[in-house]
């Protein structure tokens, strides 16, 4: 038996994990994508990579999960389908419809993207299979309601601009190109900023403690990915417009 005070302290621990490697991250790219590197040790394919963490936190949530004794008509429900929507496309369409052929990344980084997807896949199907009680009118309610607009519209925004991305590179190139269009024009990651705002959207529509830390673990690693990402396409691109932001509209 799971207890819940600890249970939480577990979670408040792995907030503070997250916050450290934010600091780290914002001084080091992590070498993945555009930033992979050899020197990190082996390498493993980089649509096999895609494949194996992201599928892993769908196995592990669901290890969690009391299916015969669950009672599936409650909004938790509803909640769970939101996230394997979106974990579905990341790992079994997206790493498919990645132009990546012949390009690799570090099998620690993969191997790292496993722990994490371990670590918050258990704590959010503890949370569901355990702990989770929401009220029939949660659906109704205006964290629900506000949440869900914030995620579906996040993920939309995420899946747009990721597979603009794809389109810009032709079968065959590994290349990069600079991205003109949509969102692009105002910021240089949109696509991360959709999945930060989706994972936003899903701690306010469950209102716990497992999504909070989820949302705070995906800023640590997204926002740092942002930073980075303008300043490649600076250096990259002399044409790049100076007065495009890392990550939110005319803001930053």
């Amino acid at each position: 038996m799971i207890d819940i005070t600890r249970f939480h302290w577990f979670i408040i621990c792995w907030i503070a994990i997250g916050i450290i490697a934010w600091l780290y991250l914002l001084r080091r790219e992590a070498p993945y994508g555009r930033f992979s590197i050899t020197t990190w040790g082996p390498m493993v394919s980089n649509r096999l990579g895609w494949l194996i963490m992201e599928l892993t936190v769908m196995v592990v949530f669901a290890l969690w999960m009391p299916f015969r004794q669950f009672n599936w008509h409650t909004p938790a429900t509803v909640m769970m389908a939101l996230f394997f929507i979106h974990y579905i496309h990341r790992s079994l369409v997206y790493p498919f419809a990645i132009r990546t052929t012949g390009k690799k990344m570090p099998l620690v980084i993969m191997l790292s993207a496993v722990l994490f997807n371990t670590v918050n896949g258990s704590l959010l199907g503890i949370w569901f299979g355990r702990f989770a009680h929401y009220p029939d009118d949660w659906l109704t309610s205006p964290a629900f309601i506000s949440g869900s607009i914030l995620f579906i519209g996040g993920m939309l925004l995420n899946w747009k601009s990721d597979y603009y991305l794809i389109s810009l590179r032709k079968p065959g190139e590994t290349g990069y190109r600079l991205p003109q269009a949509g969102l692009f024009k105002l910021v240089a990651s949109p696509n991360l900023l959709g999945e930060l705002i989706e994972w936003g959207g899903f701690a306010l529509l469950t209102r716990s403690l497992p999504a909070l830390a989820f949302f705070i673990w995906s800023c640590a690693n997204l926002i740092p990915r942002a930073i980075a990402n303008r300043r490649w396409y600076r250096k990259q691109f002399p044409e790049y417009p100076a007065d495009r932001k890392r990550l939110i509209p005319y803001l930053w």
